[in-house]
């Protein structure tokens, strides 16, 4: 099943939403439109290591900010038009109440305090991996989380789709 909107109206401007959303799309493209080469060297540059955070100190193939600079900064990034599309579909069906709800700002707070948590339990799992994280996916769900506890009985139109083998 596929969410494509909730059946709940919201009366505030969801105007963090739509600037998280922008956000990630522009570095996403951003992304797109670096040569190859340049595209890893970022990737490794802002997203999280979790070598780096054992290490306390960047590798040598990550020449950038600081590793706890990197949990903010690799929320922004995606690894795929699946990934980027999926992450941004759900902040936009869910994150519109949610906002509503909270409020800009606390729901700003939130979803930045959600990806760094998911982040940094990403990172204590594995942590000797020099695999970059990155995305979205932990705010999203925190996101979702919350979707689901302020609004238990809200109703969410759905695609099933049908494939026949």
């Amino acid at each position: 099943m596929i969410p494509y909107r909730d059946l709940k109206p919201t009366k505030k401007f969801p105007l963090v939403t739509l600037l998280l959303i922008a956000c990630n799309i522009a570095v996403f493209t951003y992304m797109l439109i670096l040569p190859l080469s340049e595209t890893n060297l970022f990737v490794y540059r802002y997203s999280a290591i979790p070598l780096e955070f054992r290490l306390g100190r960047n590798l040598s193939v990550s020449p950038g900010i600081e590793p706890i600079f990197t949990v903010f900064t690799a929320m922004f990034m995606h690894g795929g038009w699946f990934h980027i599309i999926g992450n941004m579909l759900y902040l936009w069906i869910f994150g519109v109440n949610v906002e509503g709800a909270l409020g800009h700002f606390k729901f700003f707070s939130f979803y930045m305090l959600c990806g760094f948590l998911a982040t940094f339990a990403q990172i204590y799992t594995n942590f000797s991996s020099t695999i970059p994280l990155l995305g979205a996916s932990g705010a999203i769900a925190g996101i979702l989380a919350a979707y689901l506890r302020l609004f238990p009985k809200a109703k969410i139109a759905v695609l099933v789709p049908i494939f026949i083998f």
